[in-house]
């Protein structure tokens, strides 16, 4: 057809990524949204179109008149066809075209233009020359490219140059405003030049990429060929079905590559790795390196981002979660209040030390919740081997890491909260001593760089918050001790235990035993009964294995419907339920005979009363101790007496110790009996038996004593002064330091008891006996002066 007899206004399609020239026959794709109607409106034209090059290739955009250069080609469309959602033509650029007017209809885009023609204006030897010096440069440019012998042929037959021009910036890597920049000019000469220069800067880039290739061939050479002795290997172990499973398959290397581990930690990881790609599969070794490098995977590296500290939430969660223990929660929220100004702050080591089930390891949970922090408890009780602490060394048959480094894994952060429980009970056996392998670990200043046997890399513990328990200090070794904050709990009151059965045990135990409120309720006289007749401890959990015997009784009863809803436990049905009481505690006598004396002894169940007793038989002098009696309260005894025969010597004048024996017996023979408590409780026993004079039955009394007549401070005071409330005691002597430990006890029990500070024993026997005796130095110089008497 004719130029004239061609439509002057064409559907304009886009060109993507390439420049069209005159006589290029190729195949374009075109989207079918928004061309829905694209090959009606070509039919209508004589299968005629402009094929104009976008400037910048948008997927899925529908483009606007701007999007589009001026300059482009008519185009001939051999064939179209619908595929997947896109138009695709076979296409013939007949002509070069300029755009006189873009016409942006509702579902095409049609354009005016007027063909143009670029201008000969060189000579036929200077063109041969310049088309020479093109295929000289395209030449060159082949020896980087295998199998391009045919398409260097096909160049050399071609004399056209906008047509060789077109071909060669087809497979060229040039920038498109560069492809139309050499298309726009209309100059023979300036085009021919334009397309030299670009053909020289590809040929010096691709020398360049040669050079630098050559470079590192080496190299690469061995890593390709490690590659693909890798995946044949992989094939012949999938044949022959020895493929490895599970983690073994996953691709390490980029896992390792992707991890927050310390470049020194990568750096064995990828030794490790090496390793194992060399090991035939039926090595043993195989599954030891591929726990190894999951381990290293597993574990939280890098520092983690802790959330800010709420103090207010952090009291919230400590009051709600655990009644009382004002004083341990306060110490608790000082200490978090720490953390929060001081960011920097490393890894915290806390050590609560209190009796069985006083909320020790809850606590722990308790600090974890209100942090957010991740919770890991572990348990030390029994623990002998420093293994499992440190980890066993990979070269022995199941080895482990140790629970610490198992206990990250676990948390999956690098600052939880970790739990080391029952800290006092570490034991020291043949495999070494668990406890010493613990001071790195609660060191601040070591576990930055913690090392596990089975790791062999540091890790980093100084960001966790360590919270230790135990029910003693005495089990502890000085040096671990010496690492960590000490916060005491002491026993629960029974006011205490009543309310935190009634805000948190009696809620669980119904919860535990599919109980509702309305099905089985607690009268508060039943709680007080079973805390007062049936338990005997500092904590509560003896409280809550008693109701929640309860609670079974009771769900038999109702499953069997004996009983109507609610089912209300009062006192009387407390013993139904439960039997006969369990708890015995000790009250005071009405009447206490000579040498009859109430002491105040601490156990790790809490206090209690302990009565002394003592009797003077005919003898030699002999002091016998019964009722279980370790050797510091042996010790005890004998102070004491050596104290009533200095200092009553003269109120016992005719009292002859050569010719009795003193028995003290301390009752229930089969409970083992030591501390320093007992001093000034023996002392009054033995001086109300050399007296002949009785102690009053409501009076207690704690206290140590030396040999000079002092009365020493003692522990455990709370304890002993719940015990003295609960037998009946109605005047505590105790040491005068002592009295500063009263406030720690509530005031529904030092309310009912009058306290009498005690510095010396010539105070006690005032107290008890309302006898003055001699100070020391007085009661010496009696004494030599007699002896002077005499000589």
């Amino acid at each position: 057809m004719r130029r004239e007899e061609i439509h002057k206004t064409l559907n304009v399609l886009g060109i993507t990524d390439m420049v069209l020239f005159k006589g290029t026959e190729i195949t374009i794709r075109i989207a079918k949204d928004p061309n829905k109607d694209l090959e009606k409106s070509l039919m209508a034209d004589d299968y005629y179109a402009l094929g104009i090059t976008v400037k910048k290739t948008m997927p899925d955009h529908r483009y606007q008149v701007g999007d589009f250069y001026k300059t482009g080609v008519l185009l001939n469309v051999k064939s179209i066809k619908l595929e997947q959602g896109f138009y695709v033509l076979d296409v013939k650029a007949l002509e070069k075209i300029k755009v006189g007017q873009f016409f942006e209809l509702e579902n095409d885009l049609k354009a005016s233009y007027n063909f143009e023609e670029d201008v000969v204006d060189m000579d036929e030897a200077t063109l041969h020359e310049m088309l020479k010096t093109i295929k000289k440069q395209v030449k060159e440019i082949s020896v980087y490219f295998k199998g391009s012998e045919p398409f260097v042929q096909y160049l050399e037959e071609l004399d056209d140059l906008p047509l060789m021009c077109g071909v060669l910036l087809q497979y060229m890597q040039v920038k498109i405003e560069d492809k139309q920049a050499i298309f726009e000019t209309y100059s023979y000469s300036d085009k021919g030049m334009k397309m030299i220069d670009l053909l020289i800067k590809q040929k010096e880039l691709f020398a360049f990429q040669k050079e630098i290739s050559e470079k590192f061939s080496t190299e690469a050479n061995k890593n390709y060929r490690k590659a693909f002795l890798r995946e044949q290997l992989k094939a012949i172990q999938e044949e022959l079905n020895e493929s490895e499973g599970g983690s073994n398959k996953q691709d390490f290397r980029e896992r390792i590559e992707a991890s927050l581990m310390p470049e020194e930690t990568k750096k064995i990881a990828f030794d490790e790795l090496t390793k194992f790609e060399g090991l035939s599969p039926q090595s043993a070794e195989r599954n030891v390196v591929v726990n190894y490098l999951e381990l290293l995977l597993a574990l939280p590296w890098g520092k983690h981002k802790a959330k800010e500290i709420d103090i207010e939430e952090a009291r919230k969660v400590l009051d709600s979660e655990h009644y009382g223990l004002k004083e341990v929660k306060d110490r608790i929220i000082q200490h978090l209040a720490v953390m929060k100004l001081k960011k920097e702050k490393q890894g915290s080591i806390l050590l609560l030390v209190g009796p069985p089930g006083t909320g020790k390891t809850s606590l722990g949970k308790s600090i974890a919740n209100a942090l957010d922090r991740p919770y890991v408890r572990m348990s030390l009780g029994g623990i002998r081997d420093e293994a499992e602490i440190r980890g066993h060394r990979r070269t022995y048959v199941a080895a482990l890491p140790g629970r610490i480094i198992q206990g990250m894994k676990k948390a999956g952060q690098t600052n939880p909260v970790f739990i080391l429980d029952e800290v006092d009970k570490l034991m020291v056996g043949n495999s070494g001593d668990p406890a010493s392998a613990l001071l790195e670990v609660l060191d601040p200043e070591q576990n930055n760089t913690f090392a596990d046997h089975f790791l062999e890399v540091p890790y980093d513990l100084s960001d966790v918050f360590f919270i230790a328990t135990a029910n003693n200090l005495r089990g502890i070794p000085g040096p671990l001790l010496d690492r960590m904050e000490v916060i005491q709990l002491s026993s629960y009151t029974n006011q205490e235990k009543f309310h935190i059965a009634v805000d948190h045990l009696v809620n669980n135990v119904l919860e535990e035993h599919g109980l509702s409120s309305y099905q089985l309720q607690y009268s508060d006289e039943a709680i007080l009964k079973i805390i007062g007749d049936y338990t005997r401890e500092a904590g509560v959990r003896g409280l809550k294995r008693e109701l929640a015997s309860v609670a079974r009784v009771a769900t038999e009863k109702i499953v069997l419907g004996e009983v109507d809803l609610p089912l209300v436990v009062d006192e009387f049905k407390v013993e139904e339920f439960l039997g006969r009481p369990k708890a015995r505690h000790d009250l005071i006598g009405k009447n206490n005979a000579c040498g009859v004396v109430t002491g105040l002894a601490w156990t790790p169940v809490g206090g209690d009363i302990l009565f002394i007793e003592g009797s003077f038989m005919p003898g030699n002098g002999q002091m016998i101790l019964t009722g279980q009696l370790g050797d510091v309260m042996k010790e005890s005894a004998r102070i004491a007496l050596s104290l009533v025969k200095s200092r009553l010597a003269f109120q016992t004048t005719n009292f002859e110790f050569a010719k009795k024996d003193l028995h003290i017996h301390v009752p229930s023979g089969a409970i083992q009996k030591d501390g320093p408590s007992a001093g000034v409780a023996l002392f009054s026993a033995i001086s109300s038996l050399v007296l002949g004079r009785k102690v009053p039955s409501d009076i207690a009394m704690t206290g140590e004593v030396t040999l000079r007549g002092m009365v020493m401070p003692v522990g455990g005071i709370k304890e002993k002064i719940i015990a003295a409330h609960r037998a009946g005691v109605k005047k505590v002597l105790i040491p005068t330091e002592n009295m500063k430990d009263l406030k720690d006890i509530p005031s529904e029990v030092t309310d009912e008891i009058v306290f009498k500070p005690m510095d010396t024993i010539e105070e006690v026997i005032k107290e008890l006996f309302d006898l003055d005796l001699p100070k020391d130095q007085l009661l010496q110089a009696q004494v030599l002066g007699e002896i002077h008497g005499s000589l």
